[in-house]
């Protein structure tokens, strides 16, 4: 069973999508077994201890460099036993050093169909406020493993979404959660657990 550790910066709708998808037994190769938040006080964290899992905090702020920072990660996630990270709203960049110590083993969610709207700067509401300005019809969200070019690892799902005439970037994005991220992050990251666990 492999040792899954979700990161995390704000409300954890994606962390819960996760939560809710080994309830169901959809990840029978693993178990989310740490939620590492990069600032005391968000949402996550609460779900987390209602599902009775783990929690750290890794504030960058807390750091004095990138360096550091990557190293008190690393820590934690050594520390837990950790075999794959889920990057979920996770709003701080990982250094070479942490995606080194996990090669193939770092997923992130996207929402947009890369390489569209992607990349350094692209990043929550901006990613819908992007996809709007541009007048696509269809966006959607991606998941990805994490290499050290921001949004430039392997496309493991992807699943698009309507954009409807009167969409705000609000709405957009709570679309692309419910019908795209909530469901292709779960799966892919069964497929790998399923893939790892020896």
């Amino acid at each position: 069973m492999l040792k899954i550790a979700v990161l995390v910066s704000g409300g954890g709708t994606n962390l819960q999508a996760l939560l809710d998808a080994e309830a169901r037994g959809e990840n029978p190769h693993g178990t989310i077994s740490l939620v590492v938040a990069s600032r005391q006080g968000v949402y996550a964290l609460e779900r987390a201890r209602r599902a009775g899992v783990a929690t750290a905090v890794v504030a960058r702020r807390d750091h004095p460099s990138s360096e550091a920072f990557d190293a008190a990660l690393l820590a934690v996630l050594k520390a837990h036993g950790i075999g794959l990270v889920v990057l979920a709203g996770f709003l701080s960049i990982l250094g070479p050093s942490v995606v080194a110590a996990y090669p193939g083993r770092i997923v992130n969610v996207h929402p947009s169909l890369i390489p569209s709207f992607c990349g350094a700067g692209f990043y929550g509401l901006r990613v819908h406020e992007a996809a709007l300005r541009a007048g696509v019809k269809v966006t959607g969200a991606t998941v990805h493993l994490v290499s050290e070019v921001c949004d430039g690892g392997r496309i493991l799902l992807q699943k698009s979404v309507d954009v409807l005439p009167g969409d705000t970037p609000e709405t957009l994005q709570r679309r692309v959660m419910e019908e795209a991220e909530w469901v292709i992050l779960p799966h892919a990251v069964a497929q790998l657990c399923a893939q790892y666990d020896t």
